[in-house]
C-alpha cells in the first residue's frame, strides 16, 4: 500500500497587530497631544513648530524622487505609447468634471447658508499685512494662464529643487516617453528605475517611523499661535467648508464609488491611515507615496497611478476647489458685495482655471483666491483678511478632500481604460489587507512602513 503523500501545511494567517500598535493609533494620539499641549501651553505649542515643519520637509524631499520614478517606471513598463495618451487624456477630463462639481457644490452651499451675511465689513476698512499681503501680491501678479506658463521648468534640476510637481510630471513624461521609444537601449534603465525605486521606498519606511512625531509638532504649533479661540470666531464658515467637503465626499464621490460598485465608505476605510496622517499634518503631500502604494495594493495598474495621482495633486483639488468658491463668496456677503448669478459663475469659469497647478505650495488657496478676485474685480481682494485666521484650521479639510477625490480618480480611471478589477478591490477592502503577489511586477514594495514597528 502507497504512503500517504503529505499535505501541504495551510498557510497561517497573518496576526492582526493590536490596536495600541497600530498607525493610526499612534498618529492620533500624537494629533491630540499636540492640541492639548497648544491649548494649555501655547509658547511650547508655538515652539515645536521646526518638528512640524521638519517630518513635512523631510515627506517633501522624496515626493519629486517618487513622482519622477513612478511616472518614469510606468511609462516604461506599458506595452505601447498609446496608452499613456490615452490615460493621461482621460485623467484630465475626469480632473475637469471633478473640479467642476466640486465648485458648484460650494457654490451652492454658500448661497443657501450665507455664513457671511451680517458681518457688515468694510473693504477700506481692510488693511493686508504679512503673509496675506504678499499672498495677494502673488494673485495679482498671476493670471488665470500661469499653469500653462509655469508647466514648462526652466531647468530639469531647478523643477526637483524646488518640489515643484507640475513641472516634475512634465519632464518626467517626457523622459519616461523617450526611454520607451528608444525601444531595447532603454530596458535596462527601467529596470534601473524599478530598482531604485524600491530603495526611495524604503527610505520613505525610514522618515514614516517619525510621522508621530511630526503629526504632534504641526498640531501644537496650529493650536499654541492661533488658539482654540480662532476656530469659534468664524464657525459658521469653519462648519459650512466642513460640512460641504462631507457631503462631497459621501455623496457625489459615494455616487461615483456607487457606478463602480465600490462601497465609499469601505474605500475611506482602507485609507484611513493617509486620512490621519494628513489631517495630522494638513498636508495631502505627507500622504502621496502611502497612497500610490495603496491603490496598487487594489490591483490597479502602475502606470495608472503613477500618472493620475502626481497629476491629480495639481489639476484634480476638489477640496480646494470647494474652499474657492465658499471663500469667494463668504468675503462677497461680509463686505455687503452684491454678486448676481452670472457674476457668481463668471467666478466658478474663472475658478476653474486659477485652481489648476498650485498643489503643494505655501499659501496657494489665497494666491489662487486672490487670483481669482483681481482677475473677476467684483470682490474686494483685501476681503482675504477676514478669513486669513482660520485659514489654517480649514487646510486639513482641504488635503482630506483633496486626497479622497484623487483616489476615486484612479478608480474612475482605471475603470475607463477597462483595468479595474472590482471583485479584486471589494475583496482587499473587505480584508483590509493588500495581498502582495499583486504587485511583485511593479517594482514597488509592497509592505506599508508602519511606525509602530520602533515599540
Amino acid at each position: 500500500m502507497a504512503a500517504p503523500v503529505p499535505q501541504a501545511p495551510a498557510p497561517a494567517e497573518t496576526a492582526r497587530r493590536p490596536w495600541y500598535r497600530q498607525f493610526y493609533f499612534w498618529v492620533l494620539t500624537a494629533i491630540v497631544t499636540g492640541i492639548l499641549t497648544g491649548w494649555l501651553w501655547p509658547s511650547v505649542g508655538t515652539a515645536m513648530e521646526p518638528v512640524g515643519t521638519t517630518f513635512i520637509a523631510a515627506i517633501k524631499m522624496l515626493i519629486t524622487p517618487i513622482v519622477f520614478l513612478t511616472i518614469v517606471g510606468g511609462i516604461g513598463s506599458v506595452d505601447s505609447l498609446g496608452r499613456v495618451g490615452r490615460v493621461g487624456l482621460k485623467s484630465l477630463l475626469y480632473f475637469q468634471a471633478g473640479t467642476l462639481a466640486a465648485l458648484l457644490v460650494g457654490l451652492i452651499a454658500v448661497n443657501v447658508f450665507q455664513p457671511g451675511v451680517g458681518v457688515h465689513a468694510h473693504p477700506e476698512d481692510l488693511h493686508l499685512t504679512g503673509d496675506a499681503g504678499q499672498y495677494v501680491k502673488e494673485g495679482e501678479n498671476q493670471g488665470w494662464w500661469h499653469f500653462l506658463t509655469d508647466l514648462v521648468p526652466p531647468s530639469a534640476v531647478g523643477a526637483f529643487a524646488a518640489g515643484n510637481i507640475l513641472q516634475v510630471i512634465f519632464f518626467s513624461v517626457l523622459f519616461g516617453i523617450a526611454l520607451k521609444a528608444v525601444g531595447p537601449i532603454g530596458e535596462p534603465l527601467v529596470d534601473g528605475v524599478h530598482r531604485l525605486t524600491t530603495v526611495v521606498f524604503k527610505i520613505l519606511h525610514y522618515v514614516m517611523l517619525a510621522a508621530p512625531v511630526g503629526a504632534f509638532g504641526a498640531m501644537a504649533f496650529t493650536i499654541g499661535k492661533y488658539g482654540i479661540s480662532t476656530l469659534t470666531s468664524l464657525g459658521r464658515l469653519i462648519a459650512l467648508t466642513y460640512g460641504t467637503s462631507v457631503f462631497f465626499v459621501i455623496v457625489v464621490l459615494g455616487a461615483v464609488t456607487a457606478a463602480l460598485q465600490v462601497n465609499i465608505f469601505r474605500l475611506l476605510r482602507y485609507l484611513r491611515e493617509e486620512f490621519i496622517l494628513v489631517l495630522g499634518t494638513s498636508s495631502s503631500e505627507s500622504a502621496l507615496p502611502r497612497l500610490m502604494m495603496k491603490l496598487e495594493g487594489l490591483g490597479i495598474r502602475r502606470d495608472i497611478v503613477g500618472l493620475t495621482i502626481p497629476t491629480g495633486y495639481s489639476f484634480n483639488l476638489d477640496g480646494s476647489s470647494i474652499y474657492l468658491s465658499l471663500a469667494a463668496v463668504y468675503i462677497a456677503q461680509a463686505t455687503d458685495t452684491p454678486l448676481s448669478i452670472g457674476q457668481q459663475l463668471g467666478l466658478l469659469a474663472v475658478m476653474i482655471l486659477t485652481s489648476k497647478g498650485s498643489g503643494g505650495v505655501t499659501g496657494a488657496g489665497f494666491i489662487a483666491l486672490a487670483a481669482t478676485l483681481s482677475t473677476v474685480g467684483t470682490v474686494p481682494a483685501a476681503g482675504i483678511m477676514l478669513i486669513f485666521g482660520i485659514d489654517k484650521f480649514m487646510s486639513e479639510c482641504r488635503a482630506l478632500t483633496n486626497l479622497a477625490g484623487n483616489s476615486v480618480a484612479t478608480l474612475v480611471v482605471a475603470r475607463w481604460e477597462n483595468a479595474l478589477d472590482t471583485a479584486h478591490v471589494n475583496d482587499v477592502l473587505h480584508s483590509r489587507t493588500p495581498p502582495p503577489e499583486r504587485n511583485q511586477d511593479a517594482g514597488l514594495p509592497v509592505q506599508l512602513p508602519e511606525p509602530d514597528q520602533l515599540l
